[in-house]
């Protein structure tokens, strides 16, 4: 599998008050299409920045990052934003849409926007209900975002986030607003969608999320201090998968 992501030598520095922040600090890692990645770390480690300077959510210092075989560090903001809408997808820890749209309207308004697809504005609200059907939510497609539970707006947002196809989905803390229930509920949605091929980057303080990913890694300080393969093994449980996890975490400090 060719590599989907190449970052190397990232850095990401903030001036405030005339003081130097390194928030990132030379990293460097590749991703593979169809893997699924978590990063973790303590709080104020530079995860988030992390995930934001290699989606081009924020630009970064220094260092490359190559998106599909493209160097996305050096792109304008409007050919980001063409790059963001067309070929990547993004879920936040914190829901956002448009209060005055139905759950439909809110998963489909990306495709109305991405014209790289032909498709009419009906066959974008079908497909927007196939994705619906595929999260098992498509009983709510008429509701108002306040009138379904966290769990099932986020698989919601997991349905925008596809809605134009995308390369590579990053997620910020997915899971961070929701229950346990729905927690699981939001991270076998995900599992899923890696299964039937999507790449996915996501950042989450939680091991039991971490270990329904395929690899792991470790950032303190702005650095990635460790890198782990969750054991790809069907005799061993979801269970000891975490606790395999944790004992690595709790090597590298966690």
């Amino acid at each position: 599998m060719k590599n989907i992501l190449d970052v190397k030598d990232l850095c990401k520095t903030y001036v405030t008050d005339k003081r130097q922040n390194n928030v990132l600090k030379n990293v460097s890692f590749t991703v593979k299409e169809g893997e699924m990645v978590a990063i973790m770390g303590p709080s104020g480690s530079g995860k988030s920045t992390l995930l934001y300077a290699v989606s081009g959510m924020d630009k970064p210092t220094s260092g490359t990052v190559m998106f599909d075989d493209k160097e996305i560090s050096a792109m304008s903001e409007k050919e980001m934003a063409d790059i963001r809408l067309n070929d990547m997808g993004f879920i936040f820890q914190q829901m956002y849409m448009m209060k005055n749209l139905t759950i439909l309207d809110n998963i489909a308004l990306p495709a109305f926007e991405c014209k790289k697809d032909g498709k009419t504005k009906a066959e974008k609200i079908e497909k927007a209900y196939g994705l619906m059907r595929k999260m098992d939510i498509v009983e709510s497609a008429k509701n108002d975002i306040n009138e379904v539970s966290g769990g099932q707006l986020q698989r919601a947002c997991i349905c925008r986030s596809m809605i134009n196809d995308p390369k590579i989905l990053f997620a910020d803390e997915p899971t961070g607003a929701l229950n346990r229930t729905s927690s699981t509920q939001v991270m076998q949605s995900m599992v899923k969608l890696n299964e039937e091929g999507t790449t996915i980057m996501l950042v989450t303080h939680d091991p039991k999320v971490a270990a329904m990913c395929k690899r792991v890694m470790y950032i303190v300080d702005g650095n990635i201090k460790g890198e782990y393969v969750v054991p790809d093994d069907k005799s061993l449980s979801q269970g000891d998968k975490e606790r395999r996890l944790n004992t690595w975490l709790m090597d590298l400090g966690w």
